[in-house]
């Protein structure tokens, strides 16, 4: 029950503040504000217990529980979490406090909008929540296709002056992918009732006996959307202008915590119910995960808004995360999920900090500013810090996790490892360009406002650069969560990791009859 009772109290929390009278003073702001920090502060005590109820070194799925909901087609409220789901569930109950208190000071086109506004954060939550921990297709579905509503409203209703086309943009982008999940769903439903009674459950999925050009379709309709969500080039185009006119709060969730839904769904859903479709589609995915990479950094380089950038370095981040998913060694796909937690930190301070500069100064575009370190020295502080984490310096969460990503590549593939890796030297260019343009040199005109991160302001940042520093020196305690499940994909897709080659020796050299080489 403690899975369910987790995933309810964000829900939970979210009605609350709809039902609470709706007012204009600081007062009812303030209640509704408090109301949010409480129950996501709630939501992440619960996934601690989670936490230290998991046995890493038992390996499977834990804390399951599974019950008939529609029988007339075999679906099943079925949830359960292993290493890689309970690693995104932390980050979601992690970052959602965050936000909250970090969101405090939004300013929304309807001051009456406050309960509204965190109620819709908190059903992010419950809804992603739900879906890292289903374990029948169907629920996880379900629940993929419910995250779209929170966060179109979150955009559409609480963004900027475009964030009526941003959120039509981001929703049409994301049905289209839904649908064809649908009709690889109604296909999953034919093939297992013709083996016997339908069933949606991964268990049961992952014995299912297809065809091969049956399981290629299927593959596709699962990839397609999961390429949208994540966002994979070319499907990534709604991306940028959603990160643009959302508020950062609402950024946050939809780049560090919900579009992990699509990269966790490869892994999850992908390997393990198509193998053989996905080994035959991997080269493309690699090709389009690499172009994702140097694409993304390319076009970060050349923004003027920060907003827009920091989409871009994502687009080139979720490259790294798929092709370590798709290069099918345990080093890589390890490497991938704690990339996808460590990405998420690192884009949330970079949101959330940045978010806090376009705030005072009243604009998004980098040429707006310059000098800002002069008056607000801890803002450049945590901002560099920030933007190093996302270009992946030793020392901070990142590296490990690109580092395990690009050693697992490069036992599969050289040549795409040897591209992608250009996308570290990019990262430098677009994050320390940035950094160098908007703190360091003269003051700016106009950017006199930028003052300091208030306290607030500094509690909310600090969990996230906490956890950006440790796990920079110690990932492993995430690693032993996370090895075992890998392990279970990598053996259900029949590979193993390659023996890295070693030198011969030269005693061991062929000789001739003379004994001479």
């Amino acid at each position: 029950m403690i899975l369910s009772i987790l995933a309810a109290t964000p829900i939970v929390g979210a009605l609350v503040l709809a039902l609470m009278p709706r007012g204009a003073t600081h007062s009812s702001h303030l209640q509704a504000k408090a109301v949010a920090l409480g129950v996501s502060l709630v939501t992440l005590v619960l996934s601690l217990v989670v936490l230290a109820r998991y046995e890493p070194t038992r390996g499977g799925y834990q804390l399951t529980e599974e019950h008939t909901w529609i029988q007339a087609f075999g679906a099943h409220y079925s949830i359960g979490v292993n290493g890689i789901a309970i690693t995104l569930v932390l980050l979601t109950t992690i970052l959602v406090p965050i936000v909250v208190l970090a969101s405090f000071d939004d300013r929304l086109p309807d001051p009456k909008g406050t309960n509204a506004y965190f109620a819709w954060m908190l059903a992010v939550e419950g809804l992603a929540l739900g879906a890292f921990m289903a374990t029948d297709a169907f629920l996880f579905y379900v629940l993929f296709e419910a995250t779209l509503i929170p966060l179109y409203f979150l955009i559409g209703s609480f963004g900027g002056p475009g964030r009526s086309y941003a959120a039509v943009k981001f929703l049409i982008y994301n049905l289209v992918g839904g649908l064809l999940m649908l009709a690889a769903i109604v296909g999953l439903y034919v093939v297992s009732s013709r083996q016997g009674d339908a069933s949606y459950l991964l268990s049961d999925l992952k014995n299912l006996d297809m065809g091969q050009n049956t399981e290629r379709l299927l593959f596709l309709g699962f990839m397609a959307a999961f390429a949208i969500k994540a966002p994979l080039w070319p499907l990534h185009t709604w991306l940028p202008d959603a990160a643009k006119e959302a508020t950062p709060g609402t950024a946050v969730l939809m780049v560090s915590v919900v579009d992990k839904i699509g990269t966790f769904g490869m892994i999850t859903w992908c390997l393990n119910l198509f193998p053989e479709a996905a080994d035959w589609a991997s080269p493309v995915i690699i090709t389009l995960a690499v172009i994702s990479i140097v694409y993304g950094a390319l076009l970060a380089i050349g923004q003027d808004d920060i907003r827009r950038l920091i989409a871009f370095t994502s687009v080139s981040h979720f490259g790294f995360i798929i092709l370590g998913i798709f290069a099918f060694t345990s080093t890589s796909m390890a490497g991938s999920t704690l990339y996808m937690f460590n990405h998420g930190l690192s884009t949330a301070a970079l949101f959330l900090v940045t978010g806090i500069m376009v705030s005072r100064r009243g604009s998004a575009k980098i040429s707006d500013f310059g000098g800002v370190q002069k008056i607000a020295p801890i803002l450049s502080g945590v901002l560099l810090l920030a933007g190093l984490s996302s270009l992946s310096l030793p020392g901070l969460a990142p590296f490990v996790s690109e580092f395990l990503v690009l050693a697992g590549t490069f036992t599969v593939s050289i040549p795409a490892a040897a591209v992608a890796t250009l996308g570290i030297v990019l990262a430098a260019l677009y994050i320390l360009i940035m950094y160098q343009r908007t703190m360091t040199g003269p003051l700016a005109p106009g950017a006199e406002g930028v003052t300091d991160l208030q306290p607030r302001e500094i509690a909310a940042l600090t969990p996230a650069i906490m956890l950006i520093i440790g796990l920079g020196f110690f990932p492993q305690p995430v690693l032993n969560a996370i090895n075992p499940a890998v392990d279970t994909v990598v053996s259900h897709l029949g590979k193993s990791d390659p023996v890295p080659k070693t030198p011969t020796p030269i005693s061991a050299q062929t000789t001739d009859e003379g004994g001479h080489e």
